[in-house]
């Protein structure tokens, strides 16, 4: 889920040893990108995002011995890494602020210091929806702690939008798992998504003027209920995710792909005309864990195949500039259990 440390369970993770040649990085078919360069090296490492002068990465990461995930920021080379977060609860979904002064990410710690128990899987493969979710701004030292949301239930997976005005986010805060936008300073509250289901995973376009996410709507009778009822249990079943998009207000709500497959994490290409995403949909193995990035048109046409590694690569973001496309992949990991944080020149 942007954003939620618990999808690494979702795919096969092939072990393998770290080689530093840039071809290496590279599987056959992968004409969209160059210069392949792996970022960190051990752990579970996702969700890296540019700073908007596209010098710094910020991005969720379980290592040095904790039990669950903190924030980190570091340089596009994968230097001075440090940790942004206090340390405390789990967080997630983390994302600079216009000028990069300022770092936004949701943590439980306000709940509790310690971290959250991880999904129940004997309910089958769940995403916790931990309610004492919170989203917090901080200095990019991670100091300054302040909360943006208070509200009872589920706050999470913000992003920013291009001038750094508005925020969009998920929230449960009335019943459903929705998205909401709201002024950088946390005022001015909108409801954007009202139908039953899950909508989250939402970026601004290059513009400002569209968003782009992920939903899972139920129809049958059947449907309903078992979402309802996970979602009472602060669950989700994230089997089968479409994107969507719709204008910055809500309005214009379009569906982009009818894939039928798990598909998240979508982000738009610098010229805002495309959409690239991550799916299970070219999988071939039966129990479709295995997940690679796409484009699309933002008409829905034009299904094109990024990525062809057979384990998983997801959370696909565009430098400012346009000119590179840092992800996080299973490739070439030195362990079983890596996902690690990759850079790569695009081509257009």
């Amino acid at each position: 889920m942007k954003c939620l440390s618990l999808i690494f369970v979702f795919f096969l993770i092939f072990s393998g040893n770290i080689l530093a040649q840039t071809a290496d990085l590279i599987a056959p078919g992968e004409k969209r990108l160059k210069n392949v360069k792996q970022l960190t090296f051990g752990g579970e490492n996702a969700e890296a995002y540019f700073s908007s002068d596209g010098r710094k990465l910020i991005f969720q990461s379980k290592r040095d011995g904790r039990a669950c995930d903190q924030i980190y920021s570091m340089n596009v080379d994968g230097s001075n890494v440090r940790m942004v977060s206090n340390g405390e609860g789990r967080t997630t979904c983390s994302y600079f602020m216009k000028g990069g002064k300022k770092v936004l990410y949701a943590s439980t710690f306000m709940g509790k210091k310690e971290c959250p128990p991880n999904a129940d899987l004997s309910k089958g493969y769940v995403w916790a929806i931990y309610p004492d979710y919170d989203i917090y701004t901080a200095n990019a030292d991670g100091k300054n702690i302040k909360p943006l949301t208070t509200t009872k239930g589920y706050d999470a997976e913000a992003t920013v939008s291009p001038d750094g005005k508005k925020i969009i986010f998920t929230s449960t805060r009335d019943g459903d798992l929705d998205l909401y936008s709201m002024d950088a300073s946390g005022k001015n509250v909108k409801r954007l998504t009202t139908e039953l289901g899950y909508d989250g995973g939402a970026f601004f376009s290059p513009d400002g003027k569209r968003i782009v996410y992920r939903s899972y709507h139920p129809r049958t009778e059947a449907e309903i209920a078992r979402y309802k009822q996970r979602l009472a249990e602060d669950l989700i079943e994230p089997n089968n995710f479409e994107i969507w998009t719709m204008n910055a207000d809500g309005t214009d709500k379009r569906q982009i792909t009818k894939l039928g497959a798990a598909s998240f994490a979508p982000f738009f290409t610098p010229d805002g005309k495309r959409i690239i995403f991550c799916t299970n949909y070219f999988a071939t193995d039966a129990r479709k864990r295995n997940f690679d990035l796409a484009l699309i048109n933002i008409d829905g046409t034009g299904l094109e195949r990024v990525t062809f590694d057979e384990t998983f690569d997801g959370f696909p973001m565009f430098s400012p500039d346009g000119t590179k496309l840092v992800f996080a992949s299973n490739r070439k990991a030195a362990k079983q259990g890596d996902t690690n944080v990759f850079i790569a020149d695009w081509v257009v």
